[in-house]
């Protein structure tokens, strides 16, 4: 399964904001340990710096962003993602450009906890705990795998 990770999934683990921090955390593990190809846009890479930095300091955002791309592939955008980004539909850009990014990876889902926001993408979304319940419900005997 190929998974685009939203910002704020990503946001939750790194500032330990309950009650979501401990389902990202777990989705992220799962991609670290290679059972479910996980990815970021490339944009938010610099927005969790950013939050990261302003929230707490730049060492975190430095150590944020480290460990980040080192479970999570990350979704390359060029000038024909933003465009399509426009067309998507969305009322929100930078979620539309979460989508192209998920649609330049071929993922399966956009992993969001704010699914509403996503609503006529042409990609699924679900919320992380929807992630682990189904990568559970695979790896099972007589699972879907």
């Amino acid at each position: 399964m190929r998974i685009l990770i939203d910002t704020n999934v990503v946001l939750d683990v790194i500032l330990a904001r309950k009650p979501w921090a401990a389902e990202g955390m777990e989705l992220l593990d799962r991609a670290a340990r290679g059972q479910v190809a996980g990815f970021v846009a490339a944009h938010s890479v610099t927005t969790v710096f950013y939050v990261v930095e302003r929230a707490r300091d730049r060492r975190m955002a430095l150590g944020a962003v480290g460990d980040l791309l080192s479970v999570a592939g990350v979704a390359e955008l060029g000038s024909a993602d933003f465009q399509r980004a426009m067309t998507i539909g969305l009322k929100d850009f930078e979620d539309a450009v979460q989508v192209a990014a998920a649609l330049r990876i071929g993922a399966d889902f956009v992993v969001t906890r704010n699914a509403r926001d996503f609503r006529g993408s042409p990609v699924a979304t679900r919320a992380p705990g929807e992630i682990l319940a189904l990568l559970d419900a695979t790896s099972r005997p007589g699972g879907d795998r």
